[in-house]
């Protein structure tokens, strides 16, 4: 009995012990022709034991890759792409670098405050008083979206002022902020987490309430029969 401990290591397990004999056939084909003839049908036979590989772009070009692969870079036939090296699929990819901005306050995101800090470049009242309405409701829309909860107008126009280093100013947040429970709506957020929690527990506590107040009734029931 032959184990696979025994046999040649599977570089692709995927297409199986079949396919890489016969690609180690193929490899010992002398004559060229008939090497290309062998390596066109051995492709064609990958691509039917993988037709995912079809939904991809250029799946062919994908084949060839994995039947060079699989002769450990040795199979020397005529590829209609060009023959990969084994250092190119070897290679290791770059260390991405990780963007290390800080950001005061994370629910109203780097963007918003990227903003805020070229608020001070705007000399036009119109345009100061624009950008102050506009971004005061879009960090509090930020806000509640990331909370789900109530907030103060006043705080809105405290973190607005913050973050634009004072030039942008609220005097009157209560007028010029959409509501909150506009907001909630136009966000699709009808409840919030806290509400649902306390409805949740309410509702456990009196069933609960029901079923010890049945089984006291049983209980009574039984005693007096």
């Amino acid at each position: 009995m032959e184990y696979n401990t025994a046999r040649v290591k599977l570089l692709l397990p995927e297409y199986g012990r079949n396919v890489q004999n016969m690609i180690s056939h193929a490899m010992e084909i002398e004559n060229r022709d008939e090497r290309n003839r062998a390596s066109q049908a051995i492709i064609e036979v990958m691509g039917q034991l993988n037709p995912h590989l079809r939904d991809e772009d250029d799946y062919r070009h994908k084949l060839w890759t994995h039947l060079f692969i699989m002769s450990d870079f040795k199979l020397d036939v005529d590829s209609p792409y060009e023959i990969p090296k084994r250092e190119s699929l070897e290679e290791k990819p770059r260390v991405m670098k990780y963007p290390a901005t800080k950001i005061r306050y994370g629910h109203y995101g780097q963007y918003t405050q990227r903003i805020l800090k070229k608020a001070s470049e705007i000399t036009d009242e119109k345009e100061n008083a624009y950008l102050t309405n506009v971004m005061g409701n879009f960090m509090k829309k930020q806000f509640l979206t990331h909370n789900n909860s109530a907030v103060e107008n006043s705080v809105i126009a405290e973190k607005l002022y913050e973050l634009s280093d004072g030039a942008l100013k609220m005097d009157n947040p209560d007028e010029d902020l959409m509501s909150t429970n506009q907001m909630l709506k136009a966000l699709g957020i009808q409840n919030t987490p806290s509400s649902n929690n306390n409805n949740n527990r309410r509702s456990n506590n009196n069933n609960n309430r029901k079923k010890g107040q049945g089984q006291n009734q049983n209980q009574k029931r039984k005693f007096k029969k």
